[in-house]
């Protein structure tokens, strides 16, 4: 008998499984995690709404929970991230309810949300935070059975870290995006190679000799400006923090105003979790063909409502994931992915083997929810250190690394003040 589910096609099915099991290969970390759940059923009886991108990594995850006894209810976390193949498999093969569709319209996927939360949760695992607030806007009364949330990105933190502050949060999160397995290696290894891999997919551009030009320098940002270089891109960084603009000159990139990038770039990437990144005034001055994209979690980071306008126009789809507008002078802007995660929607997000460190987080960190959210307040909590080292230590055990120990003399040197010069 087939789950409950709203996917695109269950024919697909079968692709999906392959395709799960290739990325399993690269997720030795999250494997065995899995075999441990197996045997031990840590979270037996529990409910997960997941609300994520519906990928072949997330498939592994959501086969970990269940091989720990959870119930788990899986939806988009966007709109065109989603695999439907995979989508598809886990309905088919691991009887995984699935409410997602690549290029679902906005009312699609609020009901597809909607319908995660009929699962009446005990945990709810968010990527972007939008499933908590919806749960906290409008499902008040499913509230009392939430036992506690994990967040995956830092939009999603940012957004819960303000409803802590003004006391709207009503169960404890733990900020899998803080953890340093996470940050260290998704946001930067991971971001950087997918957003590239996105661009040059949906364009089939050379990057080298052009000018790129990346909104903020946080671990994505810094990811994405990193892997430009190294494809032979001339990099300009935006930013308004002084310790990170300062960094990024040290670092070696050109670092300047928005407004002053604007007529240099070819290409334009946006990561920051803020909104208008890319404002009006910039297209304004953007040379014909630029190519705009956004690899933050929401399309806010360009203001699209400023391009249309300044279009007066329907943009031409010239490619597939690539909407060409003109503007009223001639100009010709391209908008990638419709401003949505460039490296989700016009690729296939993060390589396994990053995932498997963040998703391992995740996995861990609905386990310690379960075991310790009765002492944890209302607020949006880091997992553990001692998970975070466990984490990277079985990461290296499975590249055959291996690493010193401290002597005890060392250690005795490390805890104690009294020796010096």
């Amino acid at each position: 008998m087939t789950v409950e589910h709203d996917v695109r096609d269950l024919n697909l099915a079968t692709g999906g499984r392959y395709r799960i099991e290739w990325a399993e290969r690269d997720m030795p970390v999250l494997r065995q995690i899995r075999e441990r759940f197996a045997k031990e059923r840590p979270l037996d009886g529990v409910r997960i709404s997941a609300c994520l991108h519906v990928t072949t990594e997330t498939a592994n995850l959501a086969r970990a929970l269940q091989a720990g006894g959870a119930d788990v209810v899986l939806t988009a976390s966007n709109p065109l991230s989603t695999q439907d193949d995979v989508a598809a498999s886990l309905v088919s093969h691991f009887e995984i309810p699935v409410y997602a569709i690549k290029g679902e319209d906005n009312s699609t996927y609020f009901d597809h949300l909607r319908h995660a939360l009929d699962h009446k949760p005990h945990i709810t695992m968010d990527d972007g935070a939008d499933l908590v607030s919806e749960l906290h806007k409008n499902r008040l009364d499913l509230l009392k059975e939430v036992v506690g949330g994990t967040e995956e990105t830092t939009t999603g933190v940012i957004r819960l870290r303000a409803m802590a502050k003004e006391g709207a949060l009503k169960f404890p999160v733990l900020a899998v995006n803080d953890s340093m397995t996470k940050h260290l290696f998704d946001n930067r290894y991971g971001t950087g190679q997918s957003t590239i891999d996105g661009i040059v997919r949906a364009t089939n551009v050379l990057l080298a000799g052009r000018t790129m030009v990346v909104g903020g320098y946080g671990w994505c940002s810094r990811g994405i400006a990193s892997r430009a270089r190294g494809m032979g891109a001339n990099v300009i960084v935006t930013e308004i923090d002084p310790l990170k603009a300062l960094e990024a000159v040290m670092d070696g990139f050109r670092v300047m105003k928005m407004v002053e990038a604007a007529p240099q770039g070819d290409i334009f990437v946006t990561s920051t979790g803020d909104i208008n990144v890319v404002d009006v005034e910039h297209f304004e001055v953007m040379k014909d063909g630029a190519i705009v994209c956004n690899s933050g979690h929401f399309n806010v980071e360009i203001n699209i409502p400023g391009l249309e306008k300044l279009s007066g126009e329907e943009p031409r789809l010239v490619r597939p994931f690539v909407q060409q507008y003109r503007l009223k002078d001639g100009r010709l802007i391209n908008l990638l992915a419709e401003g949505r995660l460039v490296n989700l929607a016009a690729a296939e997000g993060h390589p396994a083997s990053v995932m498997d460190m963040s998703f391992a987080n995740q996995s861990l960190g609905a386990e310690y929810m379960i075991r310790n959210a009765k002492t944890l307040g209302n607020q949006v909590h880091t997992i553990p250190a001692e998970i975070d080292q466990e984490i990277a230590r079985l990461k290296l055990e499975s590249m055959g690394i291996e690493i010193d120990k401290l002597t005890s003399e060392q250690d005795h040197y490390l805890n104690q003040w009294q020796e010096g010069t």
